[in-house]
């Protein structure tokens, strides 16, 4: 499963790399705890964080993913403002073409939040309480490096 980052004919050199991930907080979210955490949690599993902070849009999400070829983008929800701008993201992802699978997580998603957001093509989301065995399973999965070099279409709520 190429990322945005390789292409078809890349495939041998994409499953050697680390699962690389995009992280950030959306809009005037500053609680950048949980994220820094996460960033830590993914890092120590062998991956790549690409750690865009607080304070981003959309159009800055999407531009980074594709700028960082990402293979997941994952996104620090404790306020509720995530609710606002998940559609304008995966509207921009999908004109920009960019495939990454977004990932929220953070403590104030609830269950029903959670479906309403995969209803709406969030890959997974995870709420208060996620265990982070999860959290780096669901990432590989969705990463397609599950251990069999291949994608699921895993969508993990909480």
């Amino acid at each position: 499963m190429p990322s945005a980052r390789t292409g078809p004919r890349d495939e041998r050199r994409f499953e050697m790399r680390p699962v690389r991930v995009l992280l950030g907080l959306l809009g005037m979210d500053q609680h950048e705890v949980g994220a820094v955490a996460v960033a830590r949690l993914l890092r120590d599993a062998g991956m790549e964080v690409v750690y865009l902070g607080r304070f981003n849009l959309p159009p800055e999400i999407a531009r980074a993913a594709a700028d960082e070829g990402v293979d997941v983008i994952g996104l620090s929800c404790h306020s509720w403002e995530y609710l606002h701008y998940v559609d304008e993201l995966l509207a921009r992802l999908r004109e920009e073409g960019i495939a990454a699978p977004v990932v929220l997580g953070g403590s104030v998603i609830t269950p029903e939040d959670a479906r309403a957001m995969e209803d709406k093509g969030v890959a997974a989301c995870f709420g208060p309480g996620a265990d982070s065995a999860q959290i780096v399973a669901t990432i590989r999965r969705l990463a397609g490096r599950d251990g069999d070099g291949k994608g699921n279409g895993v969508s993990d709520g909480t």
